[in-house]
């Protein structure tokens, strides 16, 4: 029988083969892009009455949108997931530096800085922190792990806690976008959970969010307003819970089928924010139950087919870059989703693939072409423990069944 050192390098060769990639996962993004452009051009004629434009103008930069997002797809599909570690550092420098530009020169639109704006487009400097920030912590997170760092606390803990302060100064009070910082928050804390850091430093974290979250609700009046409106959504439909009542009125008169794409009311004027963060409501006029259905099944269909590649994926650094962008994907949706259906509070925050805006398609589909990239190097086969390892050493193998459990009892990371 061969030792673990000799057949190391004959499963590596075996697991980093480039094969077939996942294309399945494409024709669900290419689905769901063509029921966002479809949504926005049904009510395309509804907005562009309330702005004085022309009637096909959201829908042609909705396409403009979709053909960048595009060109990300195709750019990060064929880089190279070594290339991004190694721009890991002008990517931060970016970010950090669009944080600072947007709030000297951005749009400030309710009371928030959160665009630049490039010609006749807008950036929204957020999304690619969101980016970022999956690409620093996946490298960031390898190395401690593969040092068996990650019970550390000056090494490990300390650079996250730094991270999360400046993602609350840069993001949730410079930008004034505690929607997006919670995103942040949930991809951070996904892949620190994967990665198998210790349950008590975990509830450190979780703690010191939780504190800096009653701050910054408490210290805001609009967001007290929000949060007494999720609590009581009808108590004042006129004024502060205005578009979650609205909302409410759109999903609810969709009924089983929907009343169809010329049909409806809501997107002249009547419920604010139609195409962006109210675009599931109204989705679910026009579409009705089963189309909602239809909307939630395509997304749980493209999270499994990412759940799936992290499965079989070998290497530590692209299974946490899949798990930072399937928590992202996710917590977005289910953010959007619940607040138009009452289930959270409001939060400006767009539905992936569905939602109106060029920034937030563009990055979300260079997401997924990372994906499909890592998907061209998987094994066939779910990836386990002594496959990966090839040897049985009890200190190692300690830190690497934690990070085989938080993916899936038969799969591990190395």
């Amino acid at each position: 029988m061969q030792s673990g050192a000799t057949r190391r390098p004959l499963v590596a060769s075996k697991m980093n083969r480039r094969h077939k990639p996942d294309y399945i996962l494409v024709l669900l993004t290419v689905i769901l892009l063509a029921i966002g452009l479809v949504t926005v051009y049904a009510i395309s004629p509804g907005l562009s009455a309330q702005k004085g434009v022309g009637e096909n103008y959201y829908v042609i930069k909705q396409l403009i949108a979709v053909a960048l997002g595009v060109g990300a797809f195709v750019i990060t599909s064929n880089i190279p997931v070594s290339t991004w570690r190694k721009i890991e550092k002008p990517l931060i420098y970016t970010a950090i530096g669009s944080s600072v530009i947007v709030r000297l020169f951005g749009e400030q639109v309710n009371g928030a800085y959160r665009w630049i704006q490039v010609g006749g487009l807008s950036f929204q400097v957020a999304e690619l922190i969101k980016f970022v920030l999956i690409i620093w912590l996946a490298g960031f997170l390898t190395t401690r792990f593969k040092n068996n760092q990650l019970e550390d606390t000056n090494v490990t803990l300390k650079p996250i806690m730094i991270a999360l302060a400046l993602i609350a100064f840069f993001v949730a009070f410079l930008q004034s976008d505690l929607g997006s910082t919670g995103v942040m928050v949930m991809i951070m804390a996904s892949m620190v959970f994967v990665i198998g850091m210790p349950v008590k430093k975990l509830l450190m974290i979780a703690g010191l969010i939780g504190i800096g979250t009653i701050l910054l609700i408490s210290t805001s009046s609009y967001r007290r307003d929000r949060l007494t409106t999720f609590l009581n959504p009808t108590r004042d439909c006129q004024n502060t819970g205005y578009q979650a009542c609205q909302a409410l009125i759109a999903v609810g008169s969709g009924g089983l089928t929907g009343l169809g794409l010329g049909q409806g009311v809501q997107a002249y004027g009547y419920l604010p924010e139609a195409a962006n963060d109210s675009i599931f409501a109204i989705y679910a006029e026009k579409f009705g139950f089963i189309g909602i259905c239809v909307l939630l099944g395509l997304l749980l269909a493209l999270f499994a087919r990412i759940k799936n590649i992290i499965n079989r994926t070998a290497d530590t650094y692209s299974r946490l870059l899949l798990v930072g962008i399937l928590a992202w994907l996710s917590t977005q949706s289910f953010i959007n989703i619940g607040a138009m259906i009452g289930l959270l509070p409001l939060k400006g925050i767009t539905l992936p693939f569905i939602s109106y805006g060029g920034t937030s398609l563009v990055f979300i589909t260079g997401a997924i072409g990372l994906v499909f990239q890592i998907s061209r190097y998987t094994s066939y086969s779910p990836v386990t423990e002594e496959l990966i390892n090839g040897s049985k050493n009890e200190e190692d193998t300690t830190s690497r069944r934690r990070f085989r459990r938080a993916y899936n009892s038969s799969t591990s990371g190395r």
